[in-house]
């Protein structure tokens, strides 16, 4: 590694450290020619993914879409950020567990309402609603009859 202050490529790792929130480490590292410390973080490269939409068009993966129609989803109800992390990182896991390089809006459509089914009953119904573009209230009305069943 390469030090941002004299560019000598003599550096060392002083500590290391996993990043909380991400698959990330962060490291301290100290030049051994001009003694400064700095810090890098480092993260697992992943295959590039493609999603193939509605219309057959394909788009790279953007896990901040996902992220956007799940707090959407889970606006004004009693679920906290974390959890909300907790489930992106876990429907991200099954995205790029699998071995193909491209998947589906729909099949991810499906994990997240899956995840949502398990967290929060109108947040999943939220967005159902517009994953699955209810055109009436019956339709609605069958999606809720499931968490009134027993």
């Amino acid at each position: 590694m390469r030090c941002p202050f004299c560019g000598e490529d003599n550096t060392r790792v002083v500590d290391s450290r996993p990043v909380e929130d991400t698959n990330s480490i962060r490291r301290r590292r100290m030049c051994e020619s001009c003694g400064k410390r700095f810090t890098t973080y480092e993260k697992v490269e992943t295959i590039p993914l493609s999603v193939i939409k509605k219309d057959q068009n394909r788009e790279p993966y953007s896990r901040s879409k996902i992220q956007d129609g799940i707090l959407r989803a889970c606006y004004k109800r009693p679920i906290p950020v974390e959890k909300i992390e907790e489930i992106m990182d876990s429907i991200e896991g099954e995205i790029f567990d699998r071995a193909d390089r491209e998947i589906s809006s729909s099949q991810i459509g499906e994990i997240v309402m899956e995840h949502l089914q398990a967290l929060d009953a109108v947040a999943y119904v939220r967005f159902a609603s517009v994953y699955r573009e209810f055109k009436d209230v019956s339709t609605f009305m069958e999606e809720l009859k499931k968490f009134m069943e027993p």
